[in-house]
């Protein structure tokens, strides 16, 4: 008979304690075994979360050969099973042990029912949270994934992505605002791949990171014998980036004389390196990047207006983190499995209260603060998985007040709980539901009426 509730195998050969062990787990599909042939037969056709084991079975019930010859089995086969063992008084050693051979923990007889059950409970916890973060690893490359490596299930990130998309095979040059750490460079070589421009360079410059008197150089190259040092001719990015796609990121940054070298290249498509004298016609696409308000450096007169026109084509604007409810813990998860994999193999995933404080946290540095902090935790993490502490995430910051209109605030309430739920359950349906506490179509309902699409 099929049953919802979670499987316990229990590995005991005294027939009292076997029936005792049965009725002690009610809210449990228990199997009682008393042997490694049956209890390896069970975990194959079961496959249980948790499995309790005697180390003292026959062929050696004063020993632990057997309980030790199954519990290196069960790792072998189910390495993710949480198996905790029994050992008898003055048998610590043993159980230490089992525990550096995989086990989970360990209780001691005579058995206290109560302790026994809250073990085999918190065991069961973290099996499914570990088994979570599984899914939902393993569904991100797929589930989530738009223009090439852009991980996101939010729909304000997700009308970034059709935008680019649109304009890709265009001409236009594309202007993409937004905070720093939010993704601009990413974005940009998605539109590169996803245009017909794809087999030409991807080419990235950070305008605020060169000397304004070495930025015209990088940009548009140089002649043997320019100026001191110039031993030999170099091309610059534009040049470099011919049939494919320059990405200036930081572009509020290029100084106002160098801005005019970079109208006239927009205007006519031809360059000339410094020191030369010939025009050169180069077919560079353009992608620009800023978090400066450069409407208001126009107003200034530190940004030409004409260059703007030439540069902003297609304005695209890119949420912060905070504005893109549900994705922090998506890429937090993402940032997690390739870490761990690199810096300690042992960290499996995000404990809950780790998970809340990524929900609560408002990401002042965006994606770039998520990806150091989860990092940092991975690295510093002595279990399996990742707190809050761990995370540095105890205390929220002070957030935005909200909206005062009552209608406002419960629709943006409700599409930020919504949104962290569906990442929670990894846009299941029937989970997010339960989650939530309210029945499938009502979820339909909300998920039509805020236009959230799953």
């Amino acid at each position: 008979m099929s049953t919802d509730r979670p499987k316990l195998l229990v590995v005991e050969d005294d027939p009292g304690l076997q029936a005792q062990l049965k009725w002690a787990y009610e809210d449990f599909d228990v199997t009682v075994v008393g042997d490694r042939a049956s209890a390896m037969a069970a975990l194959r056709a079961e496959e249980p979360a948790v499995v309790t084991l005697d180390l003292g079975l026959p062929p050696d019930p004063d020993g632990t050969t057997e309980g030790f010859a199954i519990l290196d089995e069960i790792m072998a086969i189910k390495p993710d099973t949480k198996v905790i063992v029994a050992s008898g008084h003055n048998a610590r050693e043993s159980a230490l042990q089992a525990i550096e051979r995989g086990a989970y923990d360990f209780y001691q007889k005579p058995v206290d029912f109560e302790e026994m059950a809250l073990i085999v409970r918190r065991a069961y916890r973290l099996h499914m949270i570990e088994r979570e973060n599984r899914q939902l690893a393993a569904r991100i490359g797929s589930d989530h994934q738009v223009l090439g490596k852009m991980i996101t299930a939010a729909p304000e990130m997700l009308r970034v992505a059709r935008t680019i998309e649109r304009v890709a095979n265009t001409k236009v040059s594309v202007m993409l605002l937004g905070a720093s750490g939010t993704g601009k460079e990413l974005l940009a070589k998605g539109l590169h791949e996803a245009s017909d421009r794809r087999g030409g360079a991807f080419v990235a410059i950070n305008c605020a990171a060169i000397p304004e008197n070495l930025l015209e150089s990088e940009l548009f190259g140089h002649e043997k014998g320019a100026f001191t040092g110039a031993v030999k001719t170099t091309e610059g990015k534009i040049e470099q980036a011919n049939g494919g796609t320059l990405f200036l990121d930081e572009v509020g940054d290029i100084p106002f004389p160098l801005q005019v070298k970079l109208l006239r290249f927009l205007q006519e498509r031809v360059i000339e390196r410094i020191g030369g004298r010939k025009s050169i016609a180069v077919d560079t696409r353009i992608v620009c990047a800023t978090h400066q308000n450069l409407e208001a450096m126009i107003t200034d007169g530190r940004f030409r207006e004409d260059l703007w026109y030439r540069l902003a084509e297609i304005v695209v604007k890119i949420p912060s983190l905070a504005e893109r409810a549900g994705d922090a813990t998506l890429l937090a998860k993402v940032f997690l499995s390739r870490f761990a994999k690199e810096m300690n193999p042992q960290v499996k995933g995000f404990a809950a209260d780790a998970l809340t404080a990524i929900d609560g946290w408002p990401w002042p540095g965006n994606v770039r603060e998520l990806e150091n902090r989860v990092k940092r935790a991975v690295i510093m993490a002595d279990a399996k998985l990742v707190t809050a502490a761990d995370l540095d995430l105890n205390a929220p910051l002070a957030q935005d007040p909200p909206p005062l209109n009552l209608k406002a605030a419960r629709e943006s309430a409700d599409r930020r709980v919504i949104r962290q739920a569906l990442a929670r359950s990894e846009g299941n349906i029937s989970s997010t539901a339960k989650v939530l506490g309210i029945s499938r179509p009502t979820l339909y309902d909300l998920l039509k009426q805020y236009d959230l699409h799953n």
